[in-house]
């Protein structure tokens, strides 16, 4: 598979009170927004918090763009991926992903 894919994955998160989901959702914010510029081939990210509130909800997505599948596989084991994710530790208790190629505009 050659061209852009969107790697798409959201979470539930540890937290025994709302303040403590609260404060989880801004971490995983700041950690994942703070890989901006330092992934080659990662050219977009944004990370969501959810304000719905319904039970069945994940707690934060994050959507991001990479050059191609490669840069995809290479960003799973970035020493700055890495990093995130140690910091996050045990913080998530559900994880869902999808990652597609991105279609071409006026294909």
């Amino acid at each position: 598979m050659s061209g852009p894919i969107r790697h798409i994955v959201m979470w539930r998160l540890r937290g025994e009170t709302a303040e403590e989901r609260s404060a989880a959702r801004i971490k995983v914010k700041t950690l994942f927004e703070g890989l901006k510029g330092r992934i080659d081939g990662l050219i977009h990210i944004e990370v969501g918090m959810d304000v719905s509130a319904v039970d069945y909800a994940c707690d934060v997505v994050l959507f991001s763009e990479f050059t191609d599948q490669a840069a995809l596989a290479a960003y799973a084991n970035h020493p700055e991926h890495l990093r995130v994710r140690e910091a996050l530790g045990d913080l998530r208790i559900g994880r869902f992903q999808v990652d597609y190629p991105i279609k071409e505009t006026g294909a």
